[in-house]
């Protein structure tokens, strides 16, 4: 297997498991077609996607089925997929202690506001909903176009890094 004929696995992580890294986890599974495959999990999942999320999502054609609310513990068993990235997207996780992942993943922090913990009236949270996606997906993108298999782990490791300081436009 050539390196670009390569599948990464990545996990992104979150809290609850409802809003932002299932939306990561979406986005990058549609847009990294067969070079990556994206999951996610929450330390203290909610138990469901956030409503509001899956309507975004499948206002956006995502099929939302195979969705669920998990927790991380079930990556880090050890018939778990190993996975080459994990990635934290809310600053609650980020401090957390995380289980110890097999294969030794690359990490790095990309924080984003918590939409489900937004106050306000429907049309505003929806709205506040989608402008995180965008900000979720514009990172994506970012490290979509990464030249993986011409760099080094410390370089991958450093640039991944460097994507979740990246301050991004905040409207979509």
């Amino acid at each position: 297997m050539t390196p670009s004929e390569r599948t990464y696995n990545v996990l992104f992580l979150c809290t609850g498991n409802s809003a932002r890294s299932v939306m990561a986890e979406a986005i990058l599974n549609r847009k990294g077609g067969s070079r990556f495959r994206a999951f996610s999990a929450g330390s203290h999942p909610k138990g469901e996607i956030h409503p509001y999320t899956a309507q975004l999502l499948e206002n956006r054609g995502f099929d939302t089925s195979q969705f669920r609310s998990k927790n991380w513990d079930e990556f880090a068993k050890p018939q778990s997929p190993v996975m080459e990235f994990v990635i934290t997207v809310c600053d609650s996780a980020a401090g957390e202690t995380c289980p110890a992942w097999p294969g030794q993943p690359m990490t790095a922090h990309w924080g984003f506001p918590d939409p489900a913990a937004f106050e306000g009236a429907e049309p505003e949270t929806r709205a506040f909903f989608a402008q995180v996606f965008g900000q979720i997906e514009r990172r994506i993108d970012i490290f979509l176009n990464l030249p993986l298999e011409a760099l080094d782990r410390l370089a991958i490791q450093r640039e991944i890094r460097a994507i979740g300081e990246m301050e991004l436009d905040k409207t979509e």
